[in-house]
């Protein structure tokens, strides 16, 4: 399959693209300048103090640099902080300089110090938005303090939604304690990442208190009130509800869920157990379903995909079990040569074993080139060519390539590799793939082995 750029690669780029032009215009200096308006510990603060903003598990905010920006994705509601913060509504003496900059600076200093309220009344807006006057419902109308106005009287400990919070969830899907993360044609997701009861209600209400299909809900164990199953479930990552944008039957005559309100038809997916879940709580077939829906949601699943990719020390191993685990679905999906462009540049180790009946035959990409840190190669059923961009990886040392029966002859500049210590080749033919000059290399090196062993 080609390489296809899917719209959250393009995101990514974007993603990219608008932290590099905040950057640019807020702490890169002006030319003839020698600093930016604002230091880059101050963006990121602000960038930081948007409830939106998503900045990954264990990342050291204290020490962030811009370098570790592309693992964070700017919220919805940071250019509203970067105006408020550049841009002060001050009743100052605008024809003497020096007033003027002491009380901006005096600003700036005092919304620095009062940031983490501005973010908690952003997460009262965020979350009580329907509920505010509809005048006052678009962000760049407000201030800070007219913000505050607006969200005083609402509170985030509150661990249940209301009455009237349900009713409108039953309409628009939004839930307290879940997210909205895609709306497309025909499909929307929630995301419930909230650990908490409020994560928990949420978790009931998308399940329809497990009161059963036939009653228009569902049988996952994580919308029952009395049971601890999204306790269990929800601290190894979060649950996405998938649900159809028009009332849909699963059983019986209903379409409309009798307690929630939902259509009937409705999925939840749990990423880290691999578990993707109709209403009766059985597992569908992913794949197949994804490939069959609207490219904008295989496209918002693929980096949950993605995810498992890499493992181990500083995430430089990877290991595919075809056909059934994480990255087998994101082949399936996205296609081998993409999977491949995913893949950091700078793993040590790459492993793939087929377990289908009889292997399969996947074409390696010119770009495994590009794995100049790779130390070990694992290719285990799967295989039928290896391209001569193969001999870029100065530091391979082992190259496994068992049970792959019509395997070509490998390249033979195979033999220039100066740490390539191990060729493993069981039932792979070997007198017919191993090229000449690796021969002569087992005849004058005596620290390169070939398996099993092969007259030369």
């Amino acid at each position: 399959m080609a390489i296809r750029f899917t719209n959250i690669l393009r995101d990514l780029i974007i993603e990219s693209s608008r932290f590099q032009v905040i950057y640019d215009k807020y702490v890169k200096p002006k030319k003839g300048e020698r600093v930016g308006s604002m230091p880059f510990e101050t963006l990121f603060a602000i960038i930081a103090a948007d409830p939106t903003s998503r900045i990954p598990e264990g990342m050291d905010v204290d020490n962030a640099k811009p370098e570790d920006m592309e693992k964070v994705k700017i919220g919805k509601y940071t250019q509203w902080l970067l105006k408020n913060f550049t841009t002060p509504n001050i009743q100052v003496d605008y024809n003497d300089p020096n007033i003027y900059k002491q009380e901006v600076k005096r600003y700036r200093e005092l919304f620095m110090e009062d940031l983490y309220k501005v973010t908690g009344d952003l997460m009262k807006f965020e979350r009580f938005k329907n509920r505010l006057p509809q005048e006052a419902r678009d962000i760049n109308k407000l201030t800070p303090e007219t913000l505050y106005d607006q969200v005083k009287d609402f509170s985030l400990e509150k661990t249940k939604a209301t009455a009237d919070e349900k009713k409108e969830a039953s309409k628009t899907y939004q839930h307290p304690g879940a997210e909205i993360v895609y709306r497309g044609s025909d499909w929307t997701v929630a995301k419930i990442s909230d650990t908490g009861q409020l994560g928990k209600d949420a978790a009931c209400f998308y399940g329809g208190y497990y009161l059963e299909p036939t009653k228009g809900e569902t049988r996952w164990c994580t919308s029952s009130p009395g049971l601890t199953w999204f306790d269990r479930y929800i601290k190894d990552g979060p649950l996405y509800v998938v649900i159809p944008n028009s009332p849909r039957k699963f059983t019986g005559s209903m379409d409309i869920g009798e307690k929630s309100g939902l259509p009937a038809f409705r999925y939840q997916f749990h990423f880290p157990s691999n578990q993707y879940m109709d209403p009766a709580d059985r597992q569908i077939n992913l794949v197949e379903f994804l490939m069959q829906q609207e490219q904008g949601l295989k496209d918002y699943f693929k980096p949950e995909f993605m995810k498992g990719l890499t493992s181990g020390d500083k995430q430089k191993k990877v290991s595919v079990n075809y056909p059934g685990d994480s990255a087998s679905k994101f082949i399936a999906l996205y296609g081998f040569e993409e999977f491949f462009e995913t893949l950091p540049s700078d793993i040590i180790r790459l492993e793939f074993i087929s377990k289908g009946d009889g292997g399969i035959e996947l074409p390696i990409p010119n770009t495994i080139g590009r794995f100049t840190e790779l130390t070990s190669l694992h290719l285990v059923g799967c295989v039928s060519k290896i391209p001569e961009s193969i001999c870029n990886l100065k530091k391979l040392q082992f190259l496994s390539l068992p049970d792959n029966p019509n395997m070509e002859k490998l390249p033979s500049c195979l033999s220039e590799l100066p740490n390539l210590s191990l060729v493993n080749l069981s039932r792979s033919n070997p007198e017919k793939t191993l090229p000449d000059t690796l021969k002569q290399r087992l005849e004058t090196d005596e620290d390169f082995h070939v398996f099993p062993p092969v007259a030369t």
